[in-house]
């Protein structure tokens, strides 16, 4: 009996251990996918200078596209293809179609507007994902949590407000219609990605998700005719929308991965944080500064984010 019981408490011990190592690990994937998702933002900057941004998204989907692809043969997962069931194909199409309409405002706002205004709107996302994570997920909102939400949505609030780049002041105010497009299509990815994902390999969700993408974004260019400005883009230009690609297809991967293996009202706030590397490589390359309101804003985004690690 007592023999019994011994090998019982080993067994839990063992069990407690293995999930302890899984928490940490999908918290290190998220914050991997915020630092490629930092560098991807800095990369299309530079892709986009002259280069139409529906033009740039469609074809950096294609090497996010492939990307993907290529880590599903290395990880074997393409064998699990006819087992994914009708219902968790239907939200990942979803999730698609919501991270091709993100991806095509968010673009639209980078190419109008100054990174340090458009990124922290973008990032806003964070807010309604929480709040949409509880309701349709069942996530519970502590006392911390609540904490960082209001200390995220202040922060992201007194970013926006910041002043415009001297040398770089968008004319056209449009950007900011965009940049909200963005936070709200961001939001649905991340609650259909989470439920579609649920029942499929990681890796494979996103490939799959990756090709609504694609078809979305070049629909978007031949609707609005921009298929000829395709021969004239620069290859520099070029070279650094195919790098965003890589750049995104690596955040992809890790996010999701995250997604699939942890909570969506946690690894969401993490993702976001990939602020911090874009407004760090902002300065670095395009010279955008800081203000001290948005600097506090700033820290009470970073604030609010790491309190939802809190349990």
């Amino acid at each position: 009996m007592k023999l019994s019981l011994k090998i019982f408490n080993n067994s839990d011990k063992i069990e407690t251990v293995y999930k302890s190592e899984m928490t940490v690990m999908w918290i290190v994937f998220a914050f991997c996918s915020a630092l490629f998702a930092g560098l991807m933002s800095i990369l299309a900057k530079y892709g986009i200078k002259k280069t139409d941004s529906t033009v740039a998204t469609a074809i950096r989907t294609i090497v996010v596209l492939l990307f993907s692809w290529l880590m599903v043969l290395i990880v074997g997962s393409e064998r699990e293809i006819g087992s994914i069931t009708p219902h968790s194909l239907i939200f990942l199409i979803l999730s698609g179609l919501a991270t091709g309409a993100s991806w095509l405002c968010y673009f639209k706002a980078l190419q109008l507007g100054d990174i340090n205004k458009v990124v922290p709107i973008d990032k806003s996302s964070t807010v309604l994902t929480i709040l949409l994570a509880a309701i349709l997920l069942g996530e519970k909102i502590t006392l911390h949590s609540g904490i960082g939400i209001a200390l995220i949505a202040v922060g992201t609030f007194l970013m926006i407000e910041k002043k415009d780049v001297k040398n770089d002041v968008p004319k056209n105010k449009c950007w900011i219609f965009y940049a909200f497009g963005s936070a709200l299509f961001a939001s649905l990815t991340a609650i259909l990605g989470k439920i579609g994902i649920s029942d499929v390999e990681s890796n494979l969700g996103t490939a799959i998700r990756t090709g609504i993408v694609l078809v979305m974004s070049w629909v978007m260019v031949f609707v609005t005719g921009k298929q000829k400005e395709i021969k004239g883009i620069a290859k520099k230009e070029l070279c650094f929308i195919c790098l965003s690609g890589l750049a995104t297809g690596g955040s992809w991967l890790c996010y999701y991965k995250a997604l699939h293996d942890g909570l969506a009202s946690v690894v969401v706030p993490i993702y976001k944080l990939s602020i911090l590397f874009t407004i760090l490589f902002s300065y670095i390359f395009f010279r955008e500064k800081l203000s001290k309101k948005t600097a506090f804003g700033l820290f009470l985004t970073v604030g609010g984010t790491l309190l939802m690690l809190v349990k």
